[in-house]
């Protein structure tokens, strides 16, 4: 490409229209100006695709903003206005809004009237909404991470309480502990299946069998946890969202419900049409005074799992002996 560059009498590359076209073609931006004084505001062609506007002469900057998401548009309007007075360049990121669809935007260019020319100043957009995308969805991850983390090492302290009440000696608590701790990799590589695994079904009653033994007493106290679910095969997906769902509800027994004293959980399951509705029921818990805050993390986790990804619904109920929860799953869902 560097010899196909002219130059000029300095000896410096002398870039072309059509060399810096496919330049800012091949990084994806858009050119835009804007007359400070007239509000004027022009674009090239991809400018105009990306705020979807057709061009038009009185187009203005005020024509643009009403596309701006109502929750940025002041701050970008200031922003804006500012550009006279920035030494140097300036960047802002907002987003534009069409109909359900939200595109982010990012505007770059060169502020302070010191380089004004006829007094329009000049800078690009990038459409940075995958960007954006995935860095919200690493908030998300990171969220989610932070929250399993938490929750484990209140599993950990939560099944070395409930195994302390039922052991005879430090031996006893280790076995009955070690056992515990192994049941729980059991779940994960129930629901994480090994490379070439991949694909296969589970059955729905193995899913709330083994991710609840770990929480299940030895000896005396056994049989706490009784699941009596319809014989059905779960897919891959579904058996991972399942396994979030149990996962917190077991977490919620043995820190609050019927898990942290020697009270009893019954899970049941009956077809509902072509749906399937599971029935969680916890008994023999502390007394519950009122009903729980379900706004946290974990709750909006389960009812975004159950009404989201398994197009299904959730209900709960509160008794003073424990909680009754009710979720439906879409048989469309449960497959997959």
């Amino acid at each position: 490409m560097r010899g196909n560059v002219s130059k000029n009498q300095n000896g410096a590359p002398d870039w072309g229209y059509d060399v810096l076209r496919r330049a800012i073609d091949a990084a994806g931006v858009s050119l835009w100006k804007w007359n400070v004084e007239t509000d004027e505001f022009s674009m090239d062609d991809r400018g105009y695709e990306l705020w979807e506007v057709t061009p038009r002469p009185d187009l203005s900057f005020a024509h643009l903003s009403a596309k701006i998401h109502p929750a940025d548009r002041d701050r970008v309007s200031a922003a804006f206005a500012a550009t006279r007075a920035t030494v140097g360049s300036y960047e802002i990121d907002f987003r534009t809004k069409s109909g359900p669809y939200v595109r982010w935007i990012s505007a770059r260019g060169q502020g302070d009237d010191a380089g004004i020319v006829n007094n329009v100043v000049t800078g690009i957009f990038l459409d940075i909404t995958d960007r954006k995308q995935a860095e919200e969805g690493h908030e998300l991850l990171a969220g989610e991470m932070s929250h399993r983390v938490k929750n484990l090492l209140a599993i950990a302290t939560s099944l070395t309480r409930i195994t302390s009440r039922s052991s005879s000696s430090i031996e006893d608590m280790t076995k009955q502990l070690m056992n515990r701790l192994t049941a729980l990799d059991r779940a994960h590589d129930l629901v994480r299946p090994l490379p070439g695994d991949e694909g296969r079904s589970a059955l729905l009653g193995d899913i709330f069998t083994v991710l609840l033994a770990p929480y299940d007493d030895e000896e005396e106290f056994a049989g706490r946890i009784r699941v009596a679910v319809p014989r059905l095969g779960v897919g891959q997906v579904t058996a991972t969202a399942l396994a979030l769902v149990v996962h917190e509800l077991a977490t919620n027994s043995v820190k609050y419900g019927s898990l942290s004293l020697e009270g009893t959980l019954d899970v049941s399951g009956s077809m509902e049409g072509e749906n399937v509705r599971i029935v969680w029921a916890e008994q023999g818990g502390p007394e519950v005074a009122s009903p729980p805050d379900l706004t946290g993390f974990g709750s909006k986790l389960v009812r975004k799992t159950i009404e989201g990804q398994l197009g299904g619904s959730l209900s709960y109920e509160w008794s003073k002996s424990g909680a009754l929860v009710t979720m439906l799953i879409s048989s469309e869902q449960i497959s997959n």
